[in-house]
This record gives C-alpha cells, sequence and structure tokens, in this order.
C-alpha cells in the first residue's frame, strides 16, 4: 500500500542519467586547479572507487586543467607545499594522484580558451573569475559535454550547480538541467570581475580574506551529489548554495517552477547582491 508520503516522493521531479555514462569510461575535465578544483581532484579518485565498486564497468578518467603555477601564498589554504612552489598546479595534482592510487590521469598545464576541444563527459569549473568561466561557455568541450559542473565561492559562501549545456546532446531533452549563467547571468558578467577584490597577496591576507574550509565544503557537497548521480541513476537536486557563516546548507531542486522564480527574480533584481541574499526563500 503507498503511502501519502511515499506518493508526494514519487510525484517529485528527478533528472536522470544518460545511460551511456553508465556504460562508458566517463571522461571529466577540471578546469582550475586552485582552492576549489584542488579539493575536487582529491575527492574524484574516491567518487571513481565507489563507481567500480558498485558496478559501473570503467569509473572515471579524469584530466586536471590549469595554468597556473603554485605560489607561497597557495601553500596556506591549498594542498601544495613549499617545494613544489613555482611547479604547475595541474601536474603537480595529477603526480600525486597518479602515484598515489595508481591511476593514469592528466594534468594539463594550460590555461582553458576558447580553442580547447579536449572531449569530455563531465565538464567540472573551479576557476576563480567570469570572464574564465565565460571563456568556458565557448569552448568545444562545453558545446559538446553532457554535463556542466560549476562551483564558485567568496568568502565564506557559494554554490554548486549541474547543468546540462543547450548544446547538440541535450537541445532535444525533455526536461534539461539549466546550467549555472542561465539562473544567474552575472557569473559570466566579465565586467563585474573589476569589482571583485584582488588576489590577496600574503599568507594573512589570504586568510581574512576567504574562510578556511569553504572550498572543500563546497567541492564535498558536490562530489555527493554526483555519488549519488553515479550510483541512483537520478537526482531530485542539481545544486546547492552553502552559508558558513550562518551555517545553512539550500539545495537547488530539480523543479522547472523554482528555476523560472530564480530567473524573474534576477531579471527583475535591481542588484545580483540583493537577490543572492533572498535565495533561501526563491528556493522554499
Amino acid at each position: 500500500m503507498t503511502t501519502a508520503i511515499e506518493t508526494t516522493i514519487a510525484a517529485k521531479t528527478e533528472h536522470q542519467i544518460p545511460g551511456a555514462l553508465l556504460q562508458k569510461r566517463v571522461q571529466v575535465t577540471v578546469v582550475g586547479c586552485g582552492g576549489t578544483g584542488s579539493a575536487i581532484a582529491a575527492g574524484l579518485p574516491y567518487l571513481h572507487q565507489a563507481m567500480v565498486a558498485l558496478g559501473h564497468p570503467h569509473g572515471l578518467d579524469v584530466t586536471l586543467v590549469d595554468g597556473d603555477r603554485i605560489s607561497r601564498t597557495n601553500c596556506v589554504r591549498q594542498p601544495f607545499s613549499e617545494s613544489e612552489i613555482g611547479l604547475h598546479k595541474a601536474t603537480v595534482l595529477a603526480t600525486r594522484i597518479n602515484l598515489f592510487w595508481g591511476l593514469g590521469w592528466k594534468g594539463v598545464p594550460h590555461f582553458v580558451d576558447e580553442s580547447w576541444g579536449h572531449e569530455t563527459d563531465i565538464l567540472i569549473g573551479c576557476v576563480d573569475s567570469r570572464a574564465a568561466r565565460n571563456a568556458m561557455t565557448r569552448t568545444p568541450a562545453y558545446w559538446n559535454c553532457h554535463y556542466w559542473l560549476d562551483l564558485g565561492n567568496n568568502a565564506d559562501s557559494g554554490q554548486f550547480v549541474l547543468g546540462q549545456p543547450e548544446n547538440q546532446r541535450n537541445k532535444a531533452l525533455d526536461l534539461r538541467l539549466p546550467v549555472a549563467p542561465e539562473l544567474f547571468p552575472e557569473l559570466i558578467n566579465a565586467k563585474l570581475d573589476k569589482k571583485d577584490r584582488l588576489p590577496p597577496c600574503s599568507a594573512l591576507e589570504a586568510l581574512e580574506r576567504q574562510e578556511p574550509f569553504v572550498n572543500q565544503t563546497l567541492a564535498y557537497q558536490a562530489l555527493a551529489m554526483l555519488a549519488r548521480l553515479f550510483r541512483y541513476g537520478r537526482l531530485s537536486y542539481h545544486g546547492g548554495f552553502v552559508n558558513l557563516r550562518t551555517g545553512r546548507t539550500t539545495s537547488l531542486p530539480v523543479d522547472p517552477a523554482v528555476w523560472e522564480r530564480i530567473i524573474g527574480a534576477r531579471r527583475d533584481c535591481p542588484g545580483a547582491k540583493a537577490c543572492g541574499r533572498n535565495i533561501s526563500l526563491l528556493l522554499s
């Protein structure tokens, strides 16, 4: 006998994973290997192991991409040591992961521009500027992937959004997950980068400008979401918003009505910050 609670759960809108991703080696590209990207990279081997243990035939094949070199400041909030200063982040992380886990993942020490055409199924963006995020949306990789998972944060809060670009793979879907800039257009407005604070120039300043663990919190929330997607083949949410100052986490449901409320509010709102403060109301 079906209870009222079970009926409510069954009635929820859910996203279904493309069947092909349950049969093939899943190509993942992580763009940006800083605070959030390095945390994503460190967690992906666990996701790979879990997928294989649960019966996925191949698991993940990951490429880490970042043209940045390790600086002394990076050694405070990011998993790099002073002995690695001057080396490329992507290469160091890939080498470290491969040595520990016995994998053959790749590190590419280049910045992604509009010519980046690396074939990928899941594109994960962990970049630190709107201009870089904007550039990702114009790459062949973006226009051929199944999913774009975008993560971004400020001093003590941030968001992660899993979307399906309106590309050749996804444009005919009945229920396509909107990508982050469709819900929050300011995320790719490069003009707003000028208003952001400049990167910190000292270790102390790095800690004063950003709460410890905000990157890792976002990364592991996003990884847990991907784990559910591959384990159960479906999701009832496709992102979330984390605030370490208040200790609150709000999920982004797979719900066209909610998407319309967000898009409408962002369109009518006089400023992105004002809308951001009311995101919990939009999702309630």
